[in-house]
């Protein structure tokens, strides 16, 4: 069957690629450590499934509004403006089956053939991927980890041009765990509204910070507001990856056009899923509270088992729950590293070029899963340092 071509700029996530492997291995009989995939452990609060039960016996089994369920939009609405400082009306959001949609439609919607686009490297890997299919250039900005992975503010003045038709930003990050300041924000703010651009800023892991570490909204800089698109879900924040509850929060006239995007893809989104999310929203926040304080503690351990493997450094994150140690000390390259891990010692970890060019030299590890099964991936990989001595 003949393809067109834009498929061939279409790429993946390595994550689920390294999946497939050690599932291949866990067939063949190995306990494979999974720290790979960024998935919280935890199961979704007992008061969100039973709201999604109980939408489901109440009817809320049919077609909704391509752009959500009005109710659930009031209480997006309500969360963002408390939770951003900002003014958010109902007609502002768009809710989507998982927060990737609005990344998808947002540069599909707002990004032209032969325009440049900048975004993190190392960065969520879609973003390249999705810049590409729509014909753009990918302009890679590096995050550095003498700044705590935030932005090279220097690479990022030089890398914007009256060319550049969006900017990415993802804070906390994913796969390095920064979190971007507001002097960070400002910087950027700047170079958006000299040059006309439009920000997507990826919000997911909002609430996962650490050590008294502050979200900050490029939102909510004066002008902001009008020209950015922001990604937010409940699969990070709730433990609901499965359930696939994502929205966007943008000026009302592009959220006409997201809509329209999604009456042409999904037509809509669960509505027994939004109701579920509406609870999430409204209801009891101490799980919430309860998985955070797990999650650093997971961070605390890793962090701390990795610096005491000889030739391995590793940063303490502010936010998300990924750790990205440098492995330059290694004496083989990120990739063979990484495969190394997996093929010998059955610890899976990603490579950090699986987030692009910048992530060379680096592992991602996630601390997602349990803390005995961090424990136990450290544990192999400081035999695997050893061993390779």
């Amino acid at each position: 069957m003949k393809l067109a071509k834009r498929m061939s700029r279409l790429g993946t996530e390595t994550a689920f690629d390294v999946l497939v492997k050690a599932k291949a291995l866990e067939a063949q009989g190995k306990d494979v450590v999974h720290l790979e995939i960024g998935e919280p452990d935890f199961d979704t609060p007992k008061n969100i499934r039973d709201a999604g039960c109980e939408a489901i016996n109440s009817g809320y089994t049919h077609y909704g509004p391509a752009a959500g369920l009005p109710q659930f939009r009031e209480a997006i609405a309500k969360y963002i403006s408390e939770t951003r400082d900002i003014d958010v009306s109902i007609d502002e959001i768009v809710v989507t089956p998982g927060a990737k949609p609005i990344m998808f439609f947002g540069i599909l919607a707002c990004v032209d053939e032969g325009t440049e686009v900048i975004y993190p490297n190392p960065g969520f890997p879609i973003y390249e991927s999705v810049i590409n299919f729509v014909g753009a250039k990918p302009v890679p900005v590096p995050l550095r980890e003498e700044v705590d992975f935030r932005f090279d503010l220097d690479a990022l003045k030089d890398s914007v041009s009256d060319k550049t038709s969006m900017i990415v930003i993802n804070s906390p990050q994913n796969p390095t765990g920064g979190v971007l300041l507001k002097s960070d924000m400002e910087v950027i703010a700047e170079l958006a509204m000299k040059h006309d651009a439009i920000v997507l800023s990826d919000e997911v892991y909002s609430q996962m910070l650490y050590d008294d570490a502050k979200h900050e909204s490029i939102t909510s800089i004066p002008g902001m507001k009008e020209r950015t698109i922001m990604i937010e879900g409940h699969s990070k924040t709730y433990a609901m990856t499965g359930w696939r509850l994502g929205y966007g929060v943008m000026p009302s006239d592009m959220a006409e056009q997201i809509a329209k995007l999604m009456v042409n893809s999904n037509s809509c989104t669960a509505a027994m899923v939004q109701m579920a999310g509406l609870e999430a929203l409204t209801g009891p926040q101490d799980e919430v509270a309860r998985m955070v304080a797990e999650l650093k503690t997971r961070r605390d351990a890793i962090v701390s088992g990795l610096n005491s493997i000889e030739g391995i450094t590793c940063k303490n994150p502010l936010g998300a729950f990924y750790v990205f140690p440098n492995v330059t000390a290694m004496p083989m390259n990120s990739d063979d590293f990484a495969e190394y891990l997996l093929q010998e010692y059955a610890v899976a970890t990603l490579s950090g070029t699986a987030f692009g060019e910048y992530g060379d030299g680096y592992l991602r590890l996630s601390y997602a899963g349990s803390l005995d099964s961090i424990k136990e991936g450290l544990k192999r990989i400081n035999e695997a340092v050893k061993n390779l001595k």
